[in-house]
């Protein structure tokens, strides 16, 4: 029976050849539709081309026909249910995109990627990539990362790299319907451009996906999205590649921001009720051009540049906060908001690799530089202020104020230039050592287009790493290492007047863990401790609400494990744990005129225990049956940890039945149990006001056929 993709062997063969994207001159492969991947190299977690067996480092590779084959479809879903303690923040206003791991939450701390190239977080939304079709793997590397992508990775990095260029003919398509008026269409195609006398020179990929629902919630529920992903390849000798690609987003999500608390809990009368005006608008357009060169003169070294630009055209229309009144019996509505967001990022990376000796032993080096310039204009109607309240079932939901539209506000320009280096020491046939380091200098420039006034400052960071690996078997791994990793106080390239001053946070992390596959590849498992501290958190100046000062330190320190086990003829077991316990260790801020302190309190949004289970069964002959749970801890919306989010059980099943060695037909059912629970949520005085609630039970149905 087929586990993958009709095409999928095809697909695997033709992407092994294709050298050309490998990292330091080592050809990578693609990632296996099961296990752990530990010996598949990786983009993330170093530059050198490194195997997670090889990287002092805690790493997932997460195939993209993983995601698939569990009815993945967002980048969120496959992270969250197969990544190692990593959970999403889901919400509207930071793009459907902000997650949160190792104790640490947003896009500020959990830095996202998309082909190894960094996106710059505008006002804490980052919108692109969502959909998994287009997605031959997400790397997600846990901890520190400014060693290699500069600020704001001290949780982690999530690298989500795009299907490659192929020689070999490839032809997919996928049809999906389901509950709520869900809809689906996608196509995947590649291979060799040209006739046989050009041989392997020129390749295309070309993905396309669409999605369209009525939605659970309602009024103004429904979404739709559309998602083209396109790369030509040009090969004119064997050491020489050049590929082109452009990708297109664009998403009009949900207008969903929650469901207000009714004495602490979801009434069951009001679970598929939406409280937004009538007219709302939210839409998300992305645009990403990336021209990629790779030479690779010798086996020993290997130069790459990656040349791109990104722009990314945001819009909201909504009222956003909603509390239900016990005096009146009404939902109280405010954050009446009209947001448009207009951000290009334009840069180039370069590195180069080589490979020789140092001191007689076997080395590994690369270094390269990273430029960027990003410009960000913010229109809002921060300005206005109004709110009303409307019945808690049924009455007329209003229209948005036409009063209270958005004019400019500011607009940001940002420069920044880093130099980073890694560097590879083999000691011995089982030892080796492992060091990187990157020096960061961003310039902001902020216009108010209201009053005038302006700004500029330069922030620099550095982040650097030292780690060891020992193999007492050539598949085994004891590792350990130090990070010590940098974030913005906010989005960097969105910062405030009342934030410019102030120093970026710090962090470091030291981690221990060990890796390994037994019983012929069956096996595959990793453990890791770690502890992560981070200073120089924002508190507001006691007795002084309106003012913020840079005090306090955050820790957390946990265990993680992963695995993956083919433990009988037809049956295999994949799953991740993460414990951690996460607190302030020094933070006080002024509520109601006193000073509290939070010490010892949870971070908000962040969950001490996460775990994943897929267990899969070829239960017939061309039939195979997926069995998905996740565990999410309690969380608080409030630094004081009284506003409480429960925590929650999730079941997801999957059925698929190979009915032609080229097509599959498909169910899946999100959600068995119906469970109601909670992907974020509100507080206002340590009360929680509301909470956005995921999916219930839906079911859909997918046909699949390759040719």
């Amino acid at each position: 029976m087929l586990l993958a993709d009709p095409a999928a062997a095809q697909e695997t063969v033709a992407l092994d050849q294709l050298s050309v994207e490998g990292e330091a001159g080592v050809s990578l492969t693609r990632a296996a539709p099961v296990g752990l991947n530990l010996r598949t190299p990786d983009r993330t977690a170093s530059r050198l081309g490194l195997t997670p067996l090889e990287t002092p480092a805690s790493l997932d590779i997460v195939s993209g026909e993983t995601a698939r084959l569990r009815g993945q479809n967002t980048i969120a879903e496959a992270v969250t249910q197969d990544a190692t303690g990593i959970t999403t923040i889901a919400a509207p206003g930071n793009g459907n995109g902000a997650f949160t791991s190792r104790g640490f939450a947003g896009p500020n701390s959990i830095q996202q990627l998309y082909d190894g190239t960094r996106f710059y977080v505008g006002a804490n939304t980052v919108t692109f990539p969502f959909d998994t079709w287009n997605v031959e793997r997400i790397e997600v590397l846990r901890g520190p990362a400014s060693v290699l992508y500069g600020d704001g990775a001290i949780g982690g990095v999530i690298n989500v790299v795009p299907k490659k260029p192929v020689f070999v003919p490839i032809n997919v398509a996928r049809a999906v319907i389901g509950t709520d008026g869900v809809a689906r269409l996608a196509f995947d195609s590649g291979g060799a451009i040209g006739q046989a006398e050009f041989g392997d020179t020129f390749a295309y990929r070309l993905n396309v996906s669409g999605n369209r629902a009525d939605g659970w919630i309602h009024p103004v529920g429904d979404f739709r999205n559309l998602a083209v992903s396109a790369a030509l390849l040009f090969r004119p000798s064997p050491d020489l590649a050049f590929t082109v690609s452009h990708d297109l987003g664009y998403q009009e999500p949900a207008r969903y921001w929650g469901t207000p608390l009714v004495e602490g809990r979801i009434p069951d009368l009001i679970r598929f009720r939406n409280y937004n005006v009538l007219d709302p608008k939210i839409t998300w357009a992305d645009n990403w051009t990336q021209f990629r060169t790779e030479w690779t003169p010798s086996a020993d070294v290997t130069v790459r540049n990656t040349a791109y630009r990104l722009t990314s055209r945001r819009h909201w229309l909504d009222v956003e906060q909603y509390a239900f009144n016990r005096g009146t019996g009404l939902v109280d509505r405010s954050d009446y908001l009209e947001i448009y967001h207009s951000q290009e990022q334009v840069g180039n990376r370069f590195d180069a690799a080589f490979r020789g000796s140092l001191f007689g032993f076997r080395n590994d080096f690369l270094a390269g530089f990273d430029v960027n310039h990003i410009d960000f204009r913010h229109t809002n109607n921060f300005n206005f202020d109004t709110s009303d309240s409307v019945p808690l079932v049924g009455g007329y939901l209003g229209l948005f104020p036409q009063n209270g539209r958005a004019s400019p506000a500011y607009a940001t320009s940002t420069r920044q230039a880093s130099v980073f280096a890694e560097d590879r020491v083999i000691l011995a046939d089982n030892l080796s050592v492992l060091a990187g380091v990157r020096f960061d200098a961003p310039t902001l420039h902020r216009e108010d287009l209201r009053s005038g006034s302006q700004f500029e400052r330069t922030y620099t960071s550095l982040g650097y790493r030292f780690g060891a690996v020992y193999n007492p078997t050539p598949d085994s791994a004891l590792y350990a290492q130090y990070s010590f990793a940098t974030d913005p106080v906010n989005s960097l390239i969105t910062l405030s007047q009342s934030l410019a001053n102030f120093k970026l946070a710090t962090g470091d992390q030291v981690e221990i863990g060990a890796k390994g596959l037994a019983f012929d590849g069956a096996l595959e498992w990793t453990v890791a401790g770690y502890r992560i501290v981070k200073d120089n958190l924002i508190s507001a100046v006691p007795g002084q609400p309106t003012v913020s000062t840079q005090v306090g330190r955050q820790s957390s320190q946990g265990f993680e494990l992963a695995l993956g086990w083919r433990f009988a003829p037809g049956w295999r077991l994949d799953g991740n744990l993460a414990l951690l316990h996460a607190q302030y260790d020094r933070f006080d801020q002024t509520v109601n005129g006193a000073t509290v302190s939070f010490a010892g309190n949870q971070p908000i949004d962040v969950p001490e225990r996460v775990a994943n289970l897929w267990l899969t069964w070829d239960f017939l002959r061309d039939w195979t049956a997926r069995v998905g749970l996740q565990n999410v801890g309690q969380v608080y919306s409030d630094f004081g940890n009284t506003a409480r989010r429960p925590a929650y059980n999730l079941v997801n099943v999957v059925l698929d039945h190979q009915v032609t060695v080229d097509s599959r037909l498909s169910l899946r059912v999100y959600n068995l149990f119906d469970k109601v629970y909670a992907i974020s949520g509100n507080a206002v005085n340590g009360v929680g006001t509301n909470w956005l609630l995921g999916r219930p039970l839906s079911v859909e149905v997918a046909y699949t056929v390759a040719w």
